[in-house]
Formats: structure tokens, sequence, C-alpha cells
């Protein structure tokens, strides 16, 4: 009698115990996957853009966000090329996604023409609201927001670095795609230019062969140097810009620390791969409900200088001690 009663109570709680797993199992498979859209400026090739995606997608995962588990993700790589901006942000926003994440200016502007109404958290762009991207910085209001890049007031400091390093520089060509890349820098690099008694030119390019041109001329008269914009297409030709401001024993001023450590001379930027994490915290929010057009736009707020002393070695520069103290990081 005591074995029939055993039986029966282990029967009823096998029994509760199979009638409440298939509706575990029926609400975790009722949870719909959030869908989250990536138009990435650079190329899926890229080590620093793959490291930019890894950032992104490991502070997601600490948020709860798993690819194939909670959300689907989508990437595009656009490789810097104007029309894939606009290819990929069609196709992006045909998706539906409940979010998406744009990367560079060219991104957020092709989407801008796609939709306004998916929240869109932007990353490593400049000028948000003088580009018209948002209405203001702390209530962007529409559906955009995210994490400015640099300031352009920066570009008076390119060149001011840049003139320490190299004093015998007394012309140099700000290069950059106007096609991905705004002209406000210009302002700032001409007003230091005035004051560091530096002719400065403008040096819009759009292919490799435009870019050779440029600094070939720069280094056939003495005091020639350059400043790279900081312009998704700079970044994705990157490795021709190096290679050729060595060839032509050319002193150049980078945006970002990337450039230095892939040899060229010197970069004074923002840390993208923060931002990328930081930007996953607003994806998270609005995933979680929060209005984008209520979350404030946020600006960097730490700057990396980085020298490579083994290229200044080769262009027969001696870098200042006073610059070698203020540099985050020395290559030697």
């Amino acid at each position: 009698m005591q074995f029939d009663r055993y039986k029966r109570r282990e029967f009823i709680s096998l029994l509760g115990s199979a009638a409440v797993w298939p509706l575990a199992a029926r609400a975790q498979q009722g949870e719909r996957l959030r869908r989250i859209g990536v138009l990435m400026g650079f190329a899926t090739t890229d080590p620093e853009a793959q490291a930019f995606q890894r950032a992104f997608s490991q502070r997601l995962r600490e948020l709860g966000w798993t690819d194939g588990t909670t959300a689907r993700f989508d990437y595009r790589w656009a490789s810097g090329e104007h029309e894939r901006f606009k290819a990929y942000a069609s196709e992006l926003v045909a998706f539906k996604p409940d979010v998406i994440l744009a990367n560079t200016t060219p991104a957020v502007a092709a989407l801008r023409q796609e939709t306004t109404t998916i929240p869109i958290v932007f990353v490593q762009i400049t000028d948000p609201v003088g580009q018209g991207f948002v209405g203001n910085l702390a209530r962007p209001s529409g559906n955009m927001t995210g994490f400015d890049f640099v300031d352009f007031s920066v570009g008076g400091k390119w060149l001011e670095l840049l003139k320490e390093a190299a004093p015998a520089v007394t012309r140099v060509a700000v290069m950059y795609n106007p096609q991905t890349s705004p002209a406000g820098y210009l302002p700032s690099l001409r007003s230091a230019a005035a004051t560091l008694r530096v002719e400065v030119t403008e040096a819009p390019v759009r292919d490799d062969d435009e870019i050779e041109r440029v600094i070939t001329a720069m280094s056939e008269q003495p005091g020639g140097g350059l400043t790279v914009m900081a312009d998704v297409f700079m970044a994705a030709h990157r490795a021709p810009i190096i290679a050729l401001a060595a060839r032509h024993r050319l002193p150049v001023m980078y945006p970002r620390r990337i450039y230095v450590m892939e040899g060229g001379l010197m970069g004074y930027g923002t840390d993208v791969g923060e931002l990328f994490k930081r930007a996953a915290g607003y994806v998270d929010r609005i995933l979680r409900g929060a209005d984008p057009g209520e979350l404030p736009v946020q600006r960097p707020t730490k700057f990396e200088l980085a020298l490579n002393l083994k290229t200044a070695k080769a262009l027969g520069l001696t870098v200042p001690p006073a610059l070698l103290t203020r540099a985050d990081e020395v290559i030697e």
C-alpha cells in the first residue's frame, strides 16, 4: 500500500513536470528574436573593423543579446564605397529591424534617406547637428542618436602636432574624399595654419591614383606635409597612403592610432573601439523600450596621441621630448 502511494505521488510529480516543461518551452519559442541591423563603413577584411564588430557584439552578449538566441544580427560592410552605402542602407531597412547601428557618416546619411522611423544608433560620425542628423545633442528628437567621433576643431590640433614633430613643414595638403567626409575640419585647419605660418591646400581624392598624385606633388618640393581627414574612405585606403608617404618621405598626420600601428608617423584621435561598446549600451536600451529621441548624443571624452619613432627616424625627424612625454603610445 505504501509502495502504491509512493508510486502515485511520483507519477503525479512527473506528470506535473511534463506539463510545465512544454509550457516553458512554448513560452521560450514564442519569444520573438529581436533584429539588429549593422551598416559598417569598412571592409569585412579590415582587422580594425573586425575588432570594432567584436567589441560591439561582445558587449551586447553581456547585456543579454546573443545572435541566434535572443537576437538576429544582419551585418553589411560598405568598404568605404559611396554606392554600397546606399544599396546596403536600402537592404537593411527592408528587413524592418528593431534597431540599426550605423558606422561612419556616409552610413548615417544613406539610412536617413531610407527611414525616419526605425531607431538608429550612430557611431564614429562628426557634427551630427550640423549635418542634420539630430535636432540637438541633448535631445535628438527624431529616430537617431549615438556617439560623436571628433569635433571639427580637432583639425587645428592635427596641424599643430604635425608642425611640432616636423618643424620644417611649411606646406600641408588636407586629403579627404568629398563623397564620404564633410569639409568641416577646414576652418580650424586654416586658422591654425595662419598662426603656424603654414600654407594649407585642399586635396580631395576619390581613388588610389588621385591619392598617389597628391602625395607625389607634395613631396616634389621641400617643406611638404600631409594631414589625412577622419574619413572612412581614407581609413579603407590607409595601406597605400602609408606606403606612398614612406616612399616619398612625407610627414603625415593621421586621425587615429591604427595608422601609426601600421607604419604612419603620428595619429591623434578617439578610441573608436570604446565608442562601439558604448553604442551597444544604447542599442540595448532601445530594444528594451527606450526612445532614441530621448537619448542624448554623447561626445568623445578621451583622445589618444600615438607616435611611430621608427617612421620618424626613416624621415630624418627627431621627435621633441615634450611631444614624446604627451604621447599615449610610442612605437619604437
